[in-house]
């Protein structure tokens, strides 16, 4: 059994659990040569292929082939070990690299720890958050752009793009960066106010508070974030997703994907 599993063990996907991935939901696993029949206590499983990687990983969702399914793949972002990540392949020519999902009835507390946060949780077909690391490693690869997506009150689909998206390594607090906006949800993320700015904002956790507010938005609302004194998006929250004067509060979902800029 040992060691029809190698080459599953060797992949180290190194957040496969963290993200509550299976092997056998990992689209870009190929089937590898037949294999020796194995036998389980009284009964004879015969396997006829075991699991192999494709050669070389790709950098994120946009390096898969055009007319590849939505679903769990591996990535390696450069310089780290491979992880598992949604990509999604139907949405606006494809190659989106889903960082975050959400919905008002996840199971999911996202009110979590700083390291937490860092290298994610949740589920990878469901709801989750990849890690604050791993979207900085992913982000210095390329120019990239940003989708955030939101279903409304009334379940109606709203995009707002951002033209660039970058995240700071972990000693600038992983700062967020955005670029130019559009869309039909409206710029809630780069907005005038000092209360509800997003972009240039670090991130907070609950045990790691860098917004501009005497208290701890994290603490206080639930949910790490790219917070000032406090937000106008929080979508890292149980039950009351928000994003501006769309839904305040009771927004029924959102995800937040990216890919590199069409001008790179």
């Amino acid at each position: 059994v040992l060691a029809l599993l190698a080459p599953l063990l060797a992949l180290n996907i190194e957040n496969l659990r963290r993200l509550k991935a299976n092997l056998n939901e990992i689209i870009n696993i190929h089937p590898g040569e037949p294999h020796l029949g194995v036998r389980l206590g009284c009964c004879c499983a015969s396997w006829s292929s075991v699991f192999s990687p494709a050669p070389g990983w790709p950098k994120d969702c946009s390096e898969l082939p055009a007319g590849n399914p939505s679903g769990v793949y591996v990535i390696q972002p450069t310089g780290l070990h491979p992880i598992v990540v949604y990509c999604e392949m139907n949405v606006t020519d494809g190659g989106w690299t889903v960082i975050q999902r959400n919905q008002q009835s996840t199971e999911i507390t996202w009110d979590e720890s700083w390291s937490t946060y860092k290298y994610g949780f949740g589920n990878v077909q469901t709801e989750y958050w990849l890690g604050t690391e791993y979207i900085h490693r992913i982000s210095k690869q390329k120019v990239y752009q940003v989708r955030f997506i939101i279903w409304d009150a009334a379940n109606n689909i709203n995009f707002a793009n951002y033209n660039l998206f970058s995240v700071e390594d972990e000693s600038h607090g992983y700062r967020l960066r955005l670029g130019a906006y559009s869309g039909l949800a409206g710029d809630a993320m780069t907005s005038n106010s000092e209360y509800s700015l997003h972009d240039n904002m670090k991130f907070s956790a609950k045990d790691q508070d860098q917004d501009t507010y005497s208290g701890n938005c994290a603490s206080s609302y639930g949910g790490g974030w790219w917070y000032s004194a406090c937000y106008a998006v929080q979508l890292n929250v149980k039950g009351a997703i928000t994003w501006g004067s769309l839904c305040n509060g009771n927004c029924k979902a959102s995800a937040i994907f990216i890919k590199p800029a069409p001008y790179c």
